[in-house]
Parts: C-alpha cells; structure tokens; sequence
C-alpha cells in the first residue's frame, strides 16, 4: 500500500513518469521505501529546502499510522 502511495505521488510530480521506480522492503520492523526517479526530476521529488520530500514523508507516515507501522521513505540517485 505504501508503495503505491509513493509511486502515485512521485509520477504527479515528475516530467519522466515512465522513469519513477519504488521498491518496498522490510527490515528491524520498519517498511523501507524507496524512490527513485529520473536525474533531472531529483530537484522536483526533493522540492526548495526538501519541503516535497518532507510532505510525501509527511502523508506516508500519516498513512502508515493506521496500522501502527513504521515507514522509512528514502529518495535514492
């Protein structure tokens, strides 16, 4: 479900979004989500002062805290 999330917010945002791949792992009870996106879109998924990346953290943490999990959004290169 996390997954979906971030992929549907990150191909709103981005100019590729054929490019945008998130991955899901699981590690020490945490969701590890990963995106990542086409180099010239990183400033779009990451915003001024990182307030994009902030904000999809943001709505994934609250959406993970229906069912008390923990969920870790990492934007990789």
């Amino acid at each position: 479900m996390m997954k979906e999330l971030v992929e549907v917010l990150a191909k709103a945002l981005v100019d590729h979004p054929d490019e945008v791949v998130v991955t899901e792992t699981e590690k020490d009870n945490a969701t590890i989500v990963e995106l990542r996106v086409s180099p010239t879109d990183m400033g779009k998924v990451i915003g001024k002062q990182g307030r994009i990346a902030k904000a999809i953290r943001s709505l994934v943490k609250a959406a993970a805290s229906r069912d008390d999990k923990k969920v870790v959004v990492e934007i990789v290169q």
